[in-house]
């Protein structure tokens, strides 16, 4: 990761500012926030049964009982969503609402106290947007705050707010208390597929971690705008927390939009890039985006799970139990610098590493 802090982003108009200026029944939405694909594809809500999102269930994983039985359904979720909603995960709840509660804080500062935390040349960490290389490029319509959060030393304490004053402490509780979840679902990734353990954990046990905490103003023309464009993360593995009760997340399935009704109180969780390729594509990587509400913000917060710096990324010899591989290896510092040197293509980057079968 230390490359890739060093990278850094065109400076853009703050988003939340001008929301309060869009929104007025005369104004217009500046041309290069307009997304005219933005509609163009289609949406399925409201979807139940073998349709809908997987629900994994943590003490059924952990209980002796019906762990094996969880395990196929982990595996199924990751193989063929990508994605899953983690229940009764052991977080605290009091930890969770308090993390909660100061994003919320810190998003309603006013914007010159935000800015005090604002993103400096070539730098990923901070307040600020990410991903914009072009004058001309077309922008997503949200801001957002990113952190390095472990190792405790590699945290650069001057993005980190003091406003709202708990704000350090309630994400420093937010990060260890995840810490223990996230290598339990690295272990049973693995088990899932007949795998040792130690397999995933020798990558991402004490690793770092990166938190990326989204804010996204309404719009009224919101059938005009993107909060995030489509993509796949370019991590091992993703734990997203929704902040408020606004919706917004969809992910991408055999072509169409699946709006992702978040449970509360459960963790969206989701395959990164680094998994899918060390699995042998096993697990999926699947292309997602964020939506805006005409009048409404949505907030949430992703926590990013980085294998280490010095990983060959290449499929795993205990994924790969049939002799085929399917994706060239690639130093994970190269491929984290392509990532970030590009503006999001959804899973091109990716596909571009596949061999030909």
């Amino acid at each position: 990761m230390a490359e890739v802090r060093t990278i850094g982003s065109l400076p853009v108009p703050n988003v939340q500012a001008l929301a309060g200026t869009c929104n007025g029944s005369d104004e217009q939405i500046p041309e290069r926030y307009i997304r005219t694909e933005a509609t163009c594809e289609e949406v399925i809500s409201n979807y139940h049964g073998d349709m809908a999102i997987p629900i994994i269930d943590l003490n059924k994983l952990l209980s002796p009982q019906s762990s094996e039985e969880e395990c196929v359904k982990l595996r199924s979720a990751c193989q063929y969503w990508g994605f899953f909603q983690l229940i009764n995960h052991g977080v605290p709840e009091e930890v969770i609402e308090n993390f909660r509660s100061n994003i919320i804080e810190f998003f309603s500062l006013p914007l010159d106290a935000k800015k005090e935390y604002s993103q400096l040349p070539n730098s990923l960490e901070g307040y600020g947007q990410t991903f914009v290389f072009s004058e001309d490029q077309k922008l997503d319509w949200g801001d957002m705050l990113y952190l390095q959060v472990h190792p405790t030393d590699s945290r650069d304490l001057r993005f980190w707010p003091t406003h709202p004053a708990s704000f350090r402490q309630s994400l420093d509780q937010y990060s260890s208390e995840t810490k223990s979840l996230s290598l339990c679902l690295f272990e049973f990734l693995a088990k899932a597929v007949g795998a040792e353990p130690e397999s995933l954990l020798g990558i991402f046990e004490e690793q770092p971690r990166g938190m990326r905490m989204n804010y996204y103003p309404p719009c009224r023309q919101s059938d005009k705008v993107i909060g995030l464009s489509p993509h796949t993360d370019v991590v091992g593995l993703t734990l997203l927390l929704q902040v408020n009760d606004v919706q917004g997340l969809q992910i991408k399935r055999d072509g169409k939009w699946f709006s992702v009704d978040a449970l509360s109180g459960a963790f969206i969780v989701n395959i990164g890039d680094t998994l899918e390729i060390l699995s042998n594509g096993k697990f999926k990587s699947v292309e997602h985006r964020a939506m805006i509400h005409p009048n409404k913000e949505r907030i949430s917060t992703a926590l990013f799970h980085y294998p280490r710096d010095d990983l060959l990324l290449s499929p795993l010899p205990e994924f790969v139990k049939d002799g085929k591989v399917n994706y060239r290896s690639i130093s994970y510092n190269d491929f984290m610098m392509q990532f970030f040197n590009q503006k999001r293509d959804g899973r091109n980057r990716l596909e571009r590493l596949k061999l030909e079968q």
